[in-house]
């Protein structure tokens, strides 16, 4: 995420690539296909969105239990964000044609950024302005404890001064000097600049006035818009949605997931649309999207890794294949609060243990027919850059059940039928470990998705090599959303915090942006930091990423996390093998993440 499509100062370029998880059926209840695509033409194309993994939130400001990309790719294309990263020319960039900045001039001390808008409007007509960041601000500012990419000292925390200039200038002060990639790139692109002339009240027939300046009035207005964005049924026809800065507006939004975007006649940017209408599409199996695209409904699908050996018979109906690989890693968050498991969890030797059993290399090229390579720790491993440690290169942990078994009973533990049951609890080096009490057995369950037959496949894998280790491991499926939504962080108390594995990212579980700190996911307290992982040298570590110009801070904290296995790494996969009707172009596949609709065209090649 850096200047306009290239990063000053960057010693690094992402290959095109990804995006995040899976998508649904093709019939009218579960927002298949529209029969008028059958073939396409120059105004609408149909894109598959991943299998049971529907879109379910449209306010610019994402929480917990609506971290799906497809929500912010959505959204991305109706709000567009004040400094917009992709990938999707080939390297991570500043898409400038995409943003509402133009400019972003650092202090000397690197304690302050002035940012410069752009000569935009919102589609009623009204200028977008520096009040409209300002609105943003203040909702974050207020509500950050419900804002998914919050972590503790980081943005908003780190931001102690928003100065308005003038109505195309303001100024964002930071408590100390930060490293200018990394505040651009993973914090100034989180601003949504929202239309504060509509959205700042407190209920449908309230008056819009300047509530969001204090904080109180600030949560009442958070308070109205979550609401709101909770009613998907009525995101088409409410009218607080229909003000945009994007190139597209929403024409229709069904709770079963299909979503309707038509062009944005009054969009004043340089990412203007190619195609007038643009039919995301849901299913529930990866198969049912498949056979939509045999049926010609789908213009821009996907298909498993393993039916790759299909190629020839989808390039004869007018279609090619193309990779999408991604800037992310995939993973099962531990749930380290879990009442039953969670001091096992928290048990170093027990978490190798879990690793070695894990045969990343064989799961990469049998469960995802080679289109997946093993990751080791906290950094994208799927493209070269010099964020990666020489130890998480190596893999700390090696597959090795045998190794496994004999970590866990040379630490108090027994087998016994089959399964290991802690013998000699205590904390001595030789012991089960803190509060693990005798007789616990070593089960372990995960929540994970469902619709996805890799999925399915790799976890019954892992399934056989855990009881080689002799680790009882059973599986739960639901729905992606239902499965972010059960899996959030929690207290060992809390009804909620039964879950122990969780995973949701058979396409990835992380997309980062274009700088990989862990500020979100390891640091403590980190708005998606689901299992509650906590480490104070690796929180100094996170810290020292995002405000140090070097890229050793990042490879010492990939070293520490590979080393300390907050969750269990696992092979990240490209984000899908893409099926792309022959004659739509324009772009590349975003590596961040997201799916940029106003970039494609039919170029009738």
């Amino acid at each position: 995420m850096f200047p306009a499509r290239t990063a000053t100062g960057r010693r690094w370029a992402l290959v095109a690539g990804a995006a995040v998880i899976s998508g649904a059926l093709l019939t009218g209840c579960s927002g298949g296909g529209d029969s008028s695509s059958g073939g396409h033409s120059a105004d609408s194309i149909n894109y598959a969105l991943p299998a049971n993994f529907t879109p379910n939130w449209i306010l610019p400001i994402g929480t917990a239990a609506h971290l799906n990309t497809n929500n912010s790719s959505i959204s991305q294309v109706l709000w567009e964000p004040l400094i917009a990263y992709d990938g999707s020319t080939g390297e991570v960039g500043w898409n400038k044609d995409n943003s509402l900045a133009t400019a972003a001039r650092f202090a000397k001390d690197n304690r302050s950024v002035t940012i410069t808008l752009g000569n935009r409007h919102w589609s009623d007509g009204k200028p977008v302005t520096s009040r409209d960041v300002e609105f943003w601000f203040n909702l974050v500012k207020a509500d950050k404890a419900d804002w998914a990419s919050y972590s503790p000292g980081k943005a908003p925390d780190n931001w102690t001064s928003f100065k308005t200039v003038d109505d195309t200038h303001f100024t964002l002060t930071f408590d100390k000097a930060y490293n200018q990639q990394w505040m651009l790139a993973n914090e100034l692109s989180m601003i949504r600049p929202m239309p504060q002339h509509v959205w700042d009240k407190t209920g449908d027939s309230a008056t819009v006035s300047d509530q969001d300046r204090t904080a109180a009035g600030a949560k009442k207005v958070w308070a109205y818009l979550n609401k709101a964005a909770k009613n998907i049924s009525g995101y088409a026809s409410d009218p607080l949605w229909k003000t945009v800065s994007g190139p597209y507006t929403l024409k229709s939004f069904s709770t079963a997931g299909k979503v309707q975007l038509t062009a944005n006649a009054k969009y004043d940017g340089g990412g203007k649309a190619h195609i007038k209408n643009v039919n995301l599409l849901p299913f529930t199996t990866t198969d049912a999207e498949a056979n939509a695209l045999r049926a010609g409904t789908v213009d821009y699908g996907y298909i498993n890794a393993t039916d790759l050996g299909q190629e020839a018979s989808f390039k004869s109906r007018g279609y090619s294949i193309k990779p999408w690989a991604g800037w992310a890693i995939t993973y099962m968050p531990y749930n380290f609060n879990n009442p039953a498991m969670g001091a096992v969890f928290k048990q170093l030797y027990a978490r190798q243990a879990i690793q070695m059993s894990v045969d990343q290399k064989s799961l990469s090229k049998v469960i995802f027919n080679g289109t997946a390579v093993p990751t080791f720790g906290p950094i994208p491993q799927g493209q070269t850059s010099d964020f990666v440690s020489p130890v998480q290169k190596n893999n700390p942990y090696p597959f090795d059940t045998a190794k496994a078994k004999q970590l866990l009973t040379s630490h108090g533990w027994t087998e016994q039928g089959g399964t290991m049951v802690c013998t000699d609890p205590g904390s001595g080096d030789d012991q089960c470990g803190k509060g693990v009490d005798k007789g616990t057995t070593f089960r372990m369950q995960v929540l994970s998705q469902s619709g996805s037959a890799v999925t399915d496949n790799m976890m019954s894998a892992l399934q056989s090599s855990f009881a080689k280790t002799g680790i009882k491991f059973s599986i739960k499926t639901a729905p992606v959303n239902s499965v972010l939504s059960q899996s959030g962080q929690c207290k060992p108390e809390d009804s909620g915090c039964k879950w122990q594995l969780s995973f949701f990212g058979t396409a990835g579980s992380w997309y980062f942006p274009a700088y990989p700190s862990g500020d979100s996911l390891f640091q403590t307290g980190g708005g998606s930091n689901f299992g509650s992982y906590s480490n104070p040298a690796v929180d100094k570590l996170i810290s020292r990423t995002t405000t140090s110009e070097s890229t050793e801070a990042v490879q010492e904290y990939s070293a520490a996390l590979a080393k300390d296995l907050p969750v269990i790494w696992l092979p990240e996969p490209d984000y899908q093998v893409s099926v792309v009707k022959n004659g739509l172009g324009g772009f590349a596949q975003d590596s961040l993440a997201n799916f940029h609709p106003a970039m494609w065209k039919w170029t009738g090649k």
